[in-house]
């Protein structure tokens, strides 16, 4: 068992190497963002293979959306207040409660964010947001987390594909159900789905983007995470032994 200094010092060890792992994605994304061009032209391809393969129109969708009262305020705060620290504090609870699954869990999202960086430097794409027929709902209420212009902010604005609120809300919705035995646990479905809503209602991602994102998590799930619902090997032991222990003492008694 760690002492109460070695269990600090790991916590930091770890905030320390997810700080720098997350500066160096940010760093890509600044080098990725100078091809509004190609973001511009890959936006119009991806809008034409949604179309050809008969998924539906977000911008359809968004426009009921807003008829509802409220809706896209919600939506707003939701994408951007939940994304990262939620994330954040699921992580947390992980490395302190279940340190065996934080460890899979980690790089799980820290292979998704390489693969999700390397998708933003070589298909860089411009979110709904800023193509014609979408409304910015950030910007028309006032919640927007990146500003009005491309060239605002620090964050890469045409890093869309794929969606990592959509990959991170997934693989970390099928950690928690895999790692745990409640029968509530299935209740973590909806936080992937519900990201999927809000990236959508918010014009910040399209289909595809949050599609690619969970088939990229899907396999990093099954190299790091295998089996996470099954316990760790010396439950697996105690509960075998059980069997074993009841027949040695039933041979006695007789």
């Amino acid at each position: 068992m760690d002492s109460p200094r070695g269990g600090v010092w790991r916590i930091l060890r770890e905030i320390g190497l997810l700080a720098v792992l997350f500066g160096v994605y940010n760093l890509g994304r600044l080098v990725s963002a100078e091809h509004a061009g190609s973001a511009y032209r890959h936006a119009g391809d991806l809008i034409g293979w949604e179309h050809a393969v008969g998924l539906p129109s977000e911008a359809a969708i968004q426009n009921q959306a807003l008829q509802v009262p409220g809706l896209a305020h919600a939506a707003n705060l939701f994408y951007a207040s939940v994304h990262f620290p939620l994330t954040a504090v699921v992580l947390l609870w992980l490395m302190i409660r279940r340190p065996d699954a934080y460890g899979k869990a980690r790089w799980a999202l820290a292979g998704l964010t390489g693969l999700a960086l390397i998708g933003h430097m070589f298909f860089p794409l411009a979110p709904p947001r800023m193509m014609p027929g979408w409304v910015d709902t950030g910007v028309q209420l006032g919640q927007s987390v990146y500003g009005a212009d491309a060239s605002e902010g620090v964050a890469n604005q045409f890093a869309a594909m794929p969606s990592l609120h959509v990959g991170w809300a997934f693989l970390i919705a099928v950690v928690l159900i895999r790692i745990s035995k409640s029968r509530w646990r299935w209740l973590w479905i909806a936080h992937p789905v519900l990201t999927f809503a809000v990236v959508v209602v918010t014009a910040n991602h399209y289909w595809f983007d949050g599609l690619v994102a969970i088939a990229l998590a899907i396999p990093l799930l099954v190299l790091f995470v295998p089996g996470a619902h099954r316990g760790t090997g010396d439950e697996i032991q105690r509960t075998e032994r059980r069997p074993a222990v009841a027949s040695s003492s039933s041979a006695r008694t007789r």
